[in-house]
């Protein structure tokens, strides 16, 4: 017997127990009209207009540091990506808050020019962005190195920059890796909450003026702000699964098939 196959098969299905569950309970037993009314999907595609959103401008601005981190070797840069991953998410919700703030000369400054990102699309945006973008740089790395760097180096030799080489050369020749990562830091966006509930508890913007993104509706339903209790939260939380499944499933298949 494959002992280190049956260890590693029942870790995984150790963490999927709590996820399959839900599903169970919030498709079945508790499910409940309060967990799908139109305010639980409005707050389902709030989230996924923003992670979306986030995925796209994580691929624009982003690229360019995966590839350099994984052609430089820049071990100090490469520590400084793991920061926003690697304290409370909350504290990221109220970095933002005091940068943008009105008490500050930093938010005196943004605000005269109107960016707000207090309970703003901008604002939900830019929090989600800066929760994913180290997903997506740690998966873009890794693809980048396993290039054979023979075509740039050639691209080089006859005079290319390495910023052009990246945007003439290894970006056409990366999509699949490229939307192999942008959806697994969309789903990583999809997940977010603690910097979120701090930045953008509700957007109150059009489209979605009054509406809150998905992971603050579940715990807005747990908790009795909104009328449905535990039940509504776990029929919720369903929702969010079955729409969140398939973008990160379909994030790692891409990325086998590059």
């Amino acid at each position: 017997m494959n002992w280190l196959r049956v260890i590693s098969l029942t870790t995984v299905f150790l963490l999927l127990v709590p996820i399959v569950v839900l599903l169970y309970y919030g498709l079945g037993p508790f499910r409940t009209p309060a967990g799908y009314t139109p305010g639980v999907f409005r707050s389902i595609e709030l989230s996924l207009f923003s992670s979306g959103l986030a995925a796209v401008i994580d691929v624009v601005m982003f690229t360019p540091l995966a590839y350099y981190l994984a052609r430089g070797k820049d071990p100090l840069t490469e520590s400084l990506v793991d920061v926003p991953v690697g304290i409370p998410h909350p504290i990221i919700g109220v970095a933002l808050l005091i940068l943008d703030s009105p008490l500050t000369p930093t938010g005196r400054f943004l605000l005269s020019f109107g960016i707000n990102f207090f309970n703003t699309i901008l604002g939900l945006v830019v929090a989600l962005v800066i929760m994913s973008a180290p997903i997506y740089i740690k998966s873009m790395q890794p693809y980048f190195e396993s290039r054979d760097p023979s075509a740039e180096e050639f691209a080089m030799g006859m005079g290319a920059s390495r910023i052009r080489v990246l945007i003439s050369i290894v970006v056409p020749d990366s999509l699949k890796g490229l939307a192999s990562s942008s959806m697994i830091a969309m789903s990583r966006a999809l997940g977010e909450f603690g910097s979120i509930s701090i930045i953008a508890f509700y957007v109150l913007q059009y489209p979605f003026f009054g509406v809150n993104p998905a992971s603050v509706t579940v715990f807005q339903l747990f908790n009795g702000a909104i009328p449905g209790g535990l039940n509504a939260a776990v029929t919720a939380s369903a929702a969010m699964i079955l729409v969140a499944l398939p973008i990160t499933l379909a994030g790692h298949l891409a990325g086998r098939r590059r």
